[in-house]
């Protein structure tokens, strides 16, 4: 589906280049974005490798097991039906670590892991659990102590100051998590 939308955009964008006169332009537009996306992917890159090799480094060192023992208080508020030492609460714990330091990518195979995890506990198979719900509810939410992607991004477009966006992005973040978990506890009270 997604295929067909991005084909229609681009069948519009070329006619109507087409019909505006704009053909030339639209290529030469087309050439520089190109190359200002590899530029933005070789920056990403070292980033990425960066803290790739980090979480690998926390995971074989037993940070991210002493982590998720550290999370274990608020682990099992946000997630009662998750029993102590479940596989499941290493994977929350690695995924909230990543989207705290503002890696998304990077807490997508954790929460993948997790709601497998997760999965296995779910009694009722057609339906998501409410511990499944609130996880997707706080992974999308993404509080963000150090927001690595925007700063990298503001690196190279030449921002001034590309962490002066730390701030904002944890104010954010916060509020939308806060208010996430909120409405999940509510929903998961009123309707179980």
């Amino acid at each position: 589906m997604l295929n067909k939308i991005w084909a229609g955009m681009i069948l519009l964008a070329v006619i109507t280049a087409a019909f505006t006169g704009n053909m030339g332009e639209m290529g030469t537009q087309l050439i520089a974005s190109s190359e200002e996306a590899v530029s933005i992917i070789l920056t990403l890159l070292g980033v990425v490798s960066l803290w790739t090799g980090l979480m690998e480094i926390a995971e074989d060192s037993g940070l991210m097991m002493k982590l998720s023992r550290g999370m274990r208080p608020i682990l099992r508020r946000l997630f009662p039906e998750i029993p102590d030492q479940h596989p499941a609460q290493k994977h929350i714990s690695a995924n909230f670590v990543a989207n705290l330091f503002g890696l998304g990518w990077a807490a997508t195979p954790p929460g993948l892991m997790a709601m497998k995890s997760m999965s296995d506990l779910n009694q009722h198979r057609q339906t998501a659990s409410n511990s499944m719900c609130t996880f997707m509810i706080v992974n999308m939410s993404s509080l963000q102590l150090i927001p690595i992607n925007m700063i990298a991004y503001r690196s190279q477009y030449g921002s001034i100051n590309p962490s002066a966006i730390v701030a904002p992005a944890l104010i954010a973040t916060f509020i939308s998590t806060l208010a996430g978990v909120i409405a999940a506890k509510l929903l998961e009270k009123y309707w179980p």
